[in-house]
């Protein structure tokens, strides 16, 4: 046990001393206003609310209160009731979507039936932020506000000023919270809006369920990461910011879940055993400190050549991340230059400078990808033989010091990853196809759906390892159920609409009642003195110039009646009056009365004359 004596100590300060504090009971409320009954309706805060809302819930918050479109008074309702939830809870999180406005340097959330016809409304039909931090207050570790809620305030133009020098701010007013460990999280810093977004949600939200609920990443890491995506995403229009302090230790949403190493059967080798356990917690711990603590007491064999491969993965990652700082700066550089209108050769080398950056973050990202494989492999051979031999392991086996691991290359081809990745899609509900391996437009297609649904940025050019360990997180149906036209869906098949009798499938897929054409009925028409007007015949009902068509020798005489219409427009009043044996215009001064029947040898007009 010498080394193990001899690591423990170190191991123990790793583990426990840089290590982020427990997160205990997490408890969240999300809010999201989008059918305003005075103002515009806002496209956003639902979908925004219900992505906070499955991001909380997936993070595994125990309580997640989500409500929508609420007046001022349900509001009260749900802020009293949750206020309840954070007495004995750690963590408390509150989001809201939707108006907000700045009167006189204070803040007010805006429910749906706010009318604000004057700025003094704003104090009864608003709920002030002060409210709101009242009802995460008890949590003990920390208290979370996120506004994404710095949007054009709608009643600017209509509401009216009761005195000339009360200020209505654009945006949010900057805050200090009162009390301790608590953050004011805004979509865009005081003083300015934040933008809707082209799609289904806000910039913000999207890089929030992103990033916020990152295992082990401290609060204020992750919103810094939101920052940088919803700079990217808007071309630096708009900058989230956070108000508030917290303490010297990380405070993560998602703690790091810490596995326990399995009972170790009694093995020949002590030594072998020592290396072994020293590897096991070295793995827990997981960062370059620890597995340079291991590899000086341990610098040869099988478990150091294992070490050495998680050492070059965590440099692969630290590469990637550092690549991708550069390339978001170079980016953010060239469109400052752009912007400016700087000279076009300032502007041009800054162009060139972004694309280098881009391709080195590519370059490491693919590496990363490589070494990370490599290591999984590494670690699911050494398993296999622990299972297989659990006293026979490395000792006997131990490579010679200098020897690589050559043996442990992965087995997983980049057509088996994009299998796999296939697989998980049509798993989550985004690929129909066969998974081939074959990464084509379909399954980039079907990677950029899972992207917009589940509110990640994956790189859809190629399929990767961090984009089968993202879908395969998702436990359910990411991408919506798509039937044809007939077809409903029913869970996750689509089923016939199958309408009653009378009923038929409308171009909005819903049963429609069918519409069955009555048989015209004839009805004796009033007589009506006809004038000398010209426009008399046109004033006869379709159904008269049906039955005066009908006298003139039978029922298909409509050529010889259309030419004697012709003729009688041309000299008479413009009526025409046709027996069994011809047609001819109305004598002047005479008109047409109906008498009923019709038919053969039965006139159904006769013409009276004065």
């Amino acid at each position: 046990m010498r080394s193990l004596l001899g690591l423990c100590p170190l191991f123990l300060a790793l583990l426990f001393g840089a290590a982020p504090a427990l997160a205990g009971k997490r408890v969240a409320l999300v809010l999201a206003n989008s059918s305003y009954q005075y103002a515009p309706s806002l496209a956003n805060p639902v979908n925004d609310g219900a992505v906070m809302a499955k991001t909380l819930k997936d993070a595994g918050f125990e309580i997640v209160e989500s409500r929508h479109d609420l007046s001022a008074l349900e509001t009260r309702r749900v802020l009293r009731d949750f206020a309840d939830a954070t007495r004995d809870a750690d963590i408390a999180v509150i989001y809201y979507a939707g108006h907000g406005i700045e009167v006189e340097g204070s803040n007010y959330l805006i429910p749906v039936d706010a009318k604000l016809e004057r700025d003094t409304d704003v104090y009864d039909q608003g709920l002030s932020l002060d409210r709101v931090l009242v009802t995460v207050e008890p949590a003990k570790q920390l208290r979370l506000v996120i506004l994404d809620a710095c949007r054009d305030n709608p009643f600017g133009k209509t509401m009216k000023r009761t005195v000339v020098s009360r200020g209505i701010g654009r945006g949010l007013a900057q805050v200090e919270p009162n009390s301790p460990n608590t953050l004011i999280a805004y979509s865009a810093k005081a003083g300015f809006t934040a933008q809707d977004g082209d799609g289904a949600n806000s910039p913000f939200t999207m890089a929030l369920s992103k990033h916020l609920t990152t295992p082990g990443l401290d609060v204020r890491r992750a919103f810094g990461f939101v920052r940088d995506d919803v700079l990217k995403s808007t071309g630096n229009k708009q900058e989230p910011f956070v108000y508030g302090s917290l303490g010297g230790e990380d405070v993560p949403l998602v703690p790091v879940k810490v596995v326990a190493a399995a009972p170790v059967a009694p093995i020949a080798n002590p030594q072998a055993a020592d290396i072994r356990r020293d590897y096991e917690l070295a793995l827990q711990v997981g960062n370059r400190p620890a597995w340079e603590a291991f590899l000086a007491q341990h610098p040869d064999g099988f478990y150091a050549n294992l070490a050495k491969l998680q050492v070059e993965k965590i440099g692969a990652e630290q590469a990637h991340a550092a690549a991708t700082e550069k390339a978001k700066q170079a980016e953010a550089e060239r469109d400052r230059l752009a912007a400016h209108g700087a000279q076009k050769d300032a502007q041009a080398k800054a162009a060139a400078d972004a694309k280098a950056a881009e391709q080195a973050q590519l370059a490491a990202q693919k590496a990363k990808e490589q070494v990370q494989q490599q290591a999984a492999a590494a670690e699911q051979q050494r398993v296999n033989l622990a299972a297989a031999a659990p006293g026979a392991a490395p000792a006997s086996t131990a490579s010679p010091a200098g020897t690589s691991v050559a043996s442990l290359t992965p087995t997983t081809t980049p057509v088996d990853l994009s299998r796999l990745v296939q697989t998980e899609l049509g798993r989550v509900g985004c690929f129909s196809g066969q998974a081939d391996g074959n990464w084509n437009t379909t399954s980039r297609r079907s990677l950029s759906q899972f992207n917009r649904y589940a509110g990640t940025r994956l790189d859809v050019k190629v399929a990767s390892t961090d984009a089968l360990d993202t879908v395969k997180s998702k436990p359910s149906r990411v991408c919506p159920l798509v039937c044809e036209h007939g077809f409903k869906a029913d869970g996750d098949t689509c089923t016939k609409i199958v309408c009653r009798e009378g009923y038929a499938i409308n171009d909005d897929n819903a049963c429609e009642k069918q519409r069955i054409a009555k048989p015209a009925t004839v009805k004796p028409a009033t007589a009506k003195r006809a004038t000398a007007k010209r426009d008399d015949g046109d004033e006869r009902s379709a159904r008269q110039r049906r039955q005066a068509g009908g006298a003139a020798g039978g029922y298909g005489a409509a050529a010889g009646i259309a030419a004697a219409a012709s003729a009688g427009r041309a000299s008479g009043g413009g009526q025409i009056f046709c027996n069994g044996g011809s047609c001819r215009p109305v004598n002047r001064g005479c008109h047409l009365e109906y008498r009923g029947g019709g038919g053969p040898g039965n006139d159904a007009n006769a013409e009276v004359c004065n």
